[in-house]
């Protein structure tokens, strides 16, 4: 069993307080019955809104990272679970993270992560996706 699967199957987590009402109704109850997609070797996603602008829930299996990349917009995470860790430091849940226009970093997680991330543009990869 892959530690995405094993995640999966985990029990549900409440969404935090201050998310609540500002998610859609399928979050309210947890995340870990939401059908996920590959998004890149340790990491899927659940795509709550598409387009330049998109808003999407990304779980990390331990160990997975994203490449070294440059936003060219706004990037709001909110970790649900777990942490998530880049160049400036680790996130833990219930923390929120801003990567505002021009940044350039790398993300992983070690133990996996569970994130609620919001962006205005993609980004743009400066290291091979």
């Amino acid at each position: 069993m892959s530690d995405l699967a094993a995640s999966a199957s985990a029990p549900v987590v409440d969404v935090p307080a201050v998310l609540r009402g500002l998610l859609p109704p399928a979050l309210e109850g947890g995340w870990s019955t939401l059908p996920f997609e590959f998004f890149r070797e340790g990491v899927e996603i659940h795509r709550l809104a598409e387009g330049p602008a998109a808003v999407a829930l990304l779980r990390y299996a331990p160990g997975a990272s994203v490449p070294r990349h440059r936003h060219t917009g706004l990037e709001t995470i909110v970790v649900l679970e777990g942490s998530q860790s880049d160049d400036n430091g680790v996130a833990r849940a219930g923390d929120v993270v801003f990567n505002p226009e021009g940044t350039v970093h790398s993300v992983w997680s070690e133990d996996g992560c569970v994130v609620l991330i919001h962006w205005t543009r993609p980004v743009e990869f400066v290291e091979p996706a």
